[in-house]
């Protein structure tokens, strides 16, 4: 194995020490505590996992966590009315309402009833617009991640080609607008992409983000590439089949062999999306009351 390992665990583990350092200076110098709230509707047992982790991690860093627990059944007015609630508590300045939302509940009007200056995710329409427009935003936690990997591991990013595998509002759209945004040449590529192997040969950065395992091999990348797997996929182990393990889009053993520096599965990307949101709410909670915002978190 060539490729360095680019560490997402420690990684997250030292944002969230930035993300702590912050909030205790908000809190010193200005008497604000910066609050997230979570809202989980159902019993999905991943989202509950998810959100117990985001709960504990906030609360770790000094801030104020108030989790919301809704019934399967709630409707999306009720819903809708407790987001509201939540844009006009001073005390709330992140709001993430947890996704999949039940089969009932339209996606796109909850997330759009966020105040985009709280929302969190940056899934907001105005948040893409203002991405996409190269303006101040809230962004996307998992793509904002990427993007600080990428900066920690080369420095500058001006002039590489990129290229994305993926066009999803969450991951592939916002993480090529940022790549955009420190002068990458970019290319998207998806499953319909004519030569998707030849595209990928010419990246200097790659990004896999398409939810399919292993579906990037070794031989698809470029030598000397860095490589970011955003893909979680379980999957029967192959010594015990009654287990399951988890692995990227990318297979790892060929591409490691391969690539400059690259993401593993699990301990890349995954960690790094929770620190994100945890900066995203130290960022907001610093745009609401006009202050500095925490140098080295945001885009």
């Amino acid at each position: 194995m060539s490729a360095t390992i680019i560490d997402g665990k420690a990684f997250a583990g030292r944002v969230r020490a930035q993300v702590a350092e912050h909030v205790t200076r908000l809190k010193e110098d200005h008497g604000i505590t910066p609050g997230l709230a979570v809202v989980l509707v159902g019993e999905d047992p991943a989202s509950q996992v998810y959100v117990r982790s985001k709960g504990k991690q906030t609360v770790e860093t000094g801030m104020a966590s108030f989790e919301h627990k809704l019934d399967a059944d709630t409707s999306e007015a009720d819903l809708l009315a407790l987001v509201d609630k939540l844009n006009r508590d001073p005390a709330v300045h992140g709001i993430l309402v947890q996704l999949p939302l039940p089969g009932h509940m339209n996606s796109d009007i909850v997330i759009n009833a966020i105040d985009p200056a709280k929302d969190v995710d940056g899934f907001h329409i105005s948040n893409v617009g203002l991405l996409g427009t190269g303006q101040k935003s809230m962004v996307p936690c998992t793509p904002l991640g990427c993007l600080m990997m990428l900066r920690d591991h080369h420095g500058s990013l001006s002039g590489m080609n990129a290229v994305v595998v993926g066009r999803s509002n969450i991951v592939g759209k916002p993480m090529a607008q940022l790549l955009l945004g420190d002068s990458c040449t970019v290319t998207i590529a998806h499953s319909r992409t004519k030569d998707l192997a030849g595209v990928c040969r010419g990246a200097d950065i790659l990004v896999a983000a398409v939810g399919r395992p292993g579906m990037i091999p070794g031989d698809w990348v470029k030598p000397g590439a860095t490589v970011i797997d955003v893909g979680i996929n379980r999957v029967q182990h192959p010594e015990n089949p009654e287990k399951t393990k988890l692995v990227g889009d990318v297979d790892f053993a060929s591409a490691a062999e391969v690539a400059g520096a690259i993401t593993p599965v699990p301990g890349g990307v995954g960690p790094m999306t929770i620190a994100c949101l945890l900066a995203n709410t130290v960022t907001a909670c610093s745009r609401a009351n006009g202050l500095a915002e925490p140098e080295g978190l945001t885009a």
